[in-house]
């Protein structure tokens, strides 16, 4: 018997669901849940191998089922296909690598003279290479020849475990970047993980508890002007510290509306560690936020993945504020100096360092007036080269996000959305109007709900005449279906109410959907019975941007446009 059928018989043996599996094995549902459906197999002495056996056991244990997690390692090793393992690790490293470095597959396929959809189906995972030799070598030629810049060399070096000095020379690069491809092990589900956790603390994060928990609610601004000197530099990593923190202050404590600028690419490690610095740094964004000032920030993403996902996670909820515009620069080839500009209205900070060596830096504070402007036209000289890291719509901006949404009709491309409820644009306005009222919604809110399901089929008719739109999305049955538990997709209406359905509603909904599938040849459902999140959505636009909505606790859109954030969220397959 193969991995995926032992798997489900192990499963239906003890009577347990991917979420109990998930919670006992300490692996996540959409890994536990790509080993059920086949499109995955953990390698043969992998941590994510025992780490299964051990949840099977402990549910075997607690069913009364003598099976040691000795015996059902040993049978989950034996259904194991070697050949599948390697061709689905060799996968995982190559779509890995593409998404460090950026490559396109266009750039591969004419470098290599690979064909443009045979390099896609290999990077999907819809197939592997005819022959793997010609292909890794082609592929490893290519990345030596166009990938070698310094940060690029770092970034390859961190991913395969070794040290720069070891790739150095074109040499050295082409067999350490081979022999990692033919290597029998990768951690192929971190990426997703990293995705699965930012995605999963969106889903819970709600804006009005962390205001309160971080007491913003409540905090007091004090409008006493701190004295600092003119200027003054700073040198070491403590002093360095105390710069940052006396720019917030003097620039808090001010009378100044200026907005405030923030761009820097300093090592973040060892600032990191410091707990209590950490808090502070926040304490002084609040009190910026809580003062009325907008932010502009430039992040430096040309990080490794998990810590550009480790950003975001600390950024998502200030962004929720709607006092930030996040930013990147584009391009950036070398790591051998790191900068900080900060400015607002009345002071400016600024800094460098050689890279390996933070605790030799420098900052400069300055609260000259002169100096102040310099740092002020250097900060929009910044912004002028940056791109807009997302987009970030609120219901102030609500507008602007739907006449974002319908231009959206225009860009050509196949869709893919992840829904935690059914999409209202299947929905009959009949149907729509009865839980409507049922939910208590006055006259204006009914129109306004009515005219956004308007809106959007109009938008999704018009989009259905050249490309394929797959809808993706919970089918709850009646046992675990419950009061409130499923409420209307109106993310995009900015309604601050939680609609619910009531069980009924919900079959009716769902089969007005199947009906809708019927009657349009480019539209696609893919129901999932294992519920993931329960307030996010994402729509993707294969290959140009993602959207990331949150449904409530506030409504907030999220248009991304990078790349690297792009190519993640858009592989990444959430099991509802």
């Amino acid at each position: 018997m193969d991995f995926q059928n032992l798997l489900i018989e192990y499963m239906d043996k003890y009577s347990c669901s991917v979420k109990e599996l998930s919670e006992l094995s300490g692996l996540s549902p959409t890994v536990i849940s790509r080993y059920r459906s086949g499109e995955r197999v953990p390698h043969l002495d992998s941590t994510q191998l025992d780490s299964l056996a051990t949840g099977l056991s402990m549910l075997a244990n607690s069913k009364n089922f003598n099976d040691s997690k000795e015996s059902i390692f040993l049978s989950l090793q034996d259904s194991i296909n070697k050949k599948n393992t390697d061709n689905e690790i060799f996968t995982s490293k190559f779509v890995t690598l593409m998404d460090a470095l950026q490559i396109s597959v266009k750039a591969v396929s004419k470098a290599t003279n690979f064909d443009n959809s045979y390099i896609y189906r290999i990077r999907s995972g819809q197939r592997h290479p005819n022959n793997i030799d010609d292909f890794t070598n082609s592929f490893c030629q290519y990345v030596v020849a166009n990938h070698n810049s310094e940060t690029e060399l770092a970034q390859v070096s961190s991913l395969l475990s070794c040290d720069v000095s070891e790739i150095s020379n074109s040499s050295s690069y082409f067999n350490t970047l081979k022999n990692w491809f033919y290597q029998s092990s990768f951690a192929s589900n971190s990426k997703e993980d990293e995705i699965q956790n930012f995605l999963r603390k969106l889903d819970e994060f709600d804006l009005n508890e962390y205001i309160k928990s971080i007491h913003f609610d409540t905090l007091k601004v004090p409008t006493v002007p701190v004295h600092l000197p003119s200027s003054k530099n700073y040198i070491g990593i403590e002093e360095m510290k105390k710069a940052e923190l006396n720019f917030f202050k003097e620039t808090a404590l001010s009378k100044s509306k200026h907005s405030v600028f923030m761009c820097s690419d300093m090592p973040m490690e060892d600032m990191g560690k410091d707990l209590e610095f950490g808090k502070k740094w926040m304490f002084g964004i609040a009190a910026t936020l809580k003062k009325g000032l907008h932010l502009d920030i430039i992040h430096n993403i040309d990080r490794p993945f998990n810590e550009m996902m480790l950003g975001l996670e600390a950024w998502i909820p200030i962004y929720m504020t709607g006092q930030i515009s996040p930013y990147h620069l584009p391009n950036i080839k070398t790591n051998i100096y790191h900068h900080i500009n900060y400015v607002s209205g009345v002071a400016a900070l600024s800094g460098e360092c050689i890279h390996g060596h933070h605790s030799t830096g420098k900052y400069y504070l300055t609260n000259n007036k002169e100096e102040v402007q310099y740092y002020q036209t250097k900060a929009k000289e910044l912004l002028a080269k940056a791109e807009p890291l997302m987009k970030i719509y609120r219901d102030d901006t609500a507008i602007d996000y739907h006449n974002y949404e319908e231009s959206t009709v225009q860009i050509e491309g196949n869709r893919r959305n992840f829904y935690s409820s059914l999409p209202i644009y299947t929905m009959s306005e009949e149907l729509l109007r009865k839980i409507l009222i049922r939910n208590d919604c006055s006259n204006e809110e009914i129109q306004k709900v009515l005219d956004y399901r308007t809106f959007k089929l109009n938008n999704i008719l018009k989009v259905l005449n050249k490309n394929i739109i797959t809808d993706q999305f919970p089918l709850i049955d009646s046992v675990n279906f419950s009061d409130k538990s499923m409420y209307l997709e109106l993310s995009g209406a900015f309604i601050d109410k939680e609609l619910f359905y009531t069980f009924e509603e919900y079959l009716q909904h769902y089969d007005e959907t199947l009906q809708f599938e019927k009657s349009h040849n480019n539209y696609e459902i893919n129901p999932y019975t294992t519920r993931t999140f329960n307030n996010i959505q994402i729509q993707i636009i294969e290959g140009n941007v993602v959207i990331l909505s949150k449904e409530k606790a506030p409504a907030v859109h999220f248009v991304i446009n990078h790349p690297k954030m792009v190519n993640a969220l858009s592989n990444f397959v959430p099991y509802y």
